[in-house]
């Protein structure tokens, strides 16, 4: 006998991830919408204007999987941001020859009816939820008045997720404030890099299999690799020469020491419930392990090393190199892809330098956007 409707809504508690809660609501409108054939999350960042798919659920693999367009470019969803109303698209073929990019996309992508709906907390705008069906002229008014229902839902899971992960991310900010007061590397780095992880990520999610929750979480724990140099003394940390092997024997001690930092963080504030939290763990442990095994602290190589210390470390060194210091000038691009190419299938992943380099300009556009001033 298949459960109650309270029940089986009830039923989401069991599922610990935003995409496990996804795919489990979805399931349960198809049982009275079995038409629907995508739910889907966007997130939107206002530094950039980015939409990005969050999470989705699927019958199938979806084509819009690492999704992403500027808000400015997709008219009809800026209506829906600025209206904050839903908005229903019986037959989506009316779009077909039009410049709508997204509802455009959308129909390519093999949808003909779409139901939208902002996510809005707390009188902030935070993205989208898509229903999508591959038949047009299904979305009834009790349709309708259902995904309402799931996409308030939908916006209490998202906001719970993010509130848990901006709660971590403000106590490690503050925490890596502290840091940058006495480490010359600056805030932007922080956020030309989170931003290059991403990237690199997104371009690797096709043959690594990776989705867009990975994706999005890459970037938001990204910034939080070097906590542990907040244990580093000053003598050594602000040292203007080469450190001698006693102080790099202490230096190195910034990865373990983070991954502690870490762990009582999330003990202390409850939050051992953020998801990708052992994603947070390994950048933090594993960003300065060499594809060739003679990094620090265990000396993994290649495969053993996660990824997404891998993908971290090249976002990493890709913005010391292009960025000044008081110990050196900032680099051309051009000649820090070259170094990278050098350090390719020996210190730093061949597939992940690789990702970097296929998307130049999406490099100078972030680096246009987070360009260092007399500040930092």
């Amino acid at each position: 006998m298949s459960p109650s409707h309270s029940d089986a809504w009830g039923g989401l508690h069991q599922h610990n991830s935003i995409l496990g809660k996804l795919r489990y609501m979805h399931q349960i409108l198809n049982d009275h919408m079995p038409y629907l054939t995508r739910l889907a999350v966007a997130l939107y960042d206002s530094d950039t204007d980015y939409l990005r798919t969050y999470a989705y659920s699927s019958d199938q693999s979806s084509p819009l999987n690492h999704y992403h367009a500027r808000l400015a470019d997709c008219n009809s969803l800026q209506e829906v941001a600025t209206t904050r109303r839903p908005r229903v698209i019986q037959d989506l073929a009316v779009f077909n020859n039009s410049d709508h990019v997204h509802t455009r996309n959308i129909y390519d992508a093999g949808f003909r009816a779409s139901y939208t709906m902002p996510l809005i907390w707390d009188e902030r705008f935070l993205g989208f939820v898509f229903f999508n069906s591959d038949q047009p002229n299904v979305f009834t008014e009790r349709a309708m008045t259902e995904m309402d229902v799931a996409g308030h839902m939908i916006t209490l899971m998202v906001y719970s997720e993010i509130s848990k992960i901006r709660t971590l991310l403000a106590t490690l900010k503050s925490a890596l404030d502290m840091t940058h007061s006495r480490d010359p590397e600056t805030g932007g780095h922080l956020e030309r890099m989170s931003r290059y992880a991403r990237l690199i990520a997104k371009n690797l999610a096709g043959s690594m299999g990776i989705d867009d929750h990975f994706v999005e979480h890459i970037f938001m724990f990204s910034p939080l690799h070097d906590l542990g140099k907040l244990t580093i003394p000053d003598r050594i940390l602000l040292k203007a020469g080469p450190l001698d092997d006693d102080e790099f024997s202490v230096m190195k001690t910034h990865s373990e020491e983070g991954r502690k930092l870490i762990d009582r963080l999330l003990e202390n504030y409850g939050l051992d419930g953020v998801s990708h939290v052992e994603m947070l763990r390994n950048i933090v442990l594993h960003h300065h392990e060499s594809w060739d095994g003679h990094g620090y602290p265990d000396q993994l190589s290649e495969e053993g090393i996660p990824l997404e210390a891998r993908i971290v470390a090249v976002a990493d060194v890709f913005d010391a190199l292009t960025s000044k210091r008081p110990y050196k000038e900032a680099w051309s691009n051009e000649r820090a892809f070259e170094k990278l190419r050098e350090l390719a299938g020996v210190k730093l992943d061949e597939a992940c330098v690789e990702a970097l380099l296929r998307i130049p300009e999406e490099l100078l556009e972030i680096q246009r956007a987070f360009q260092e001033n007399t500040y930092g």
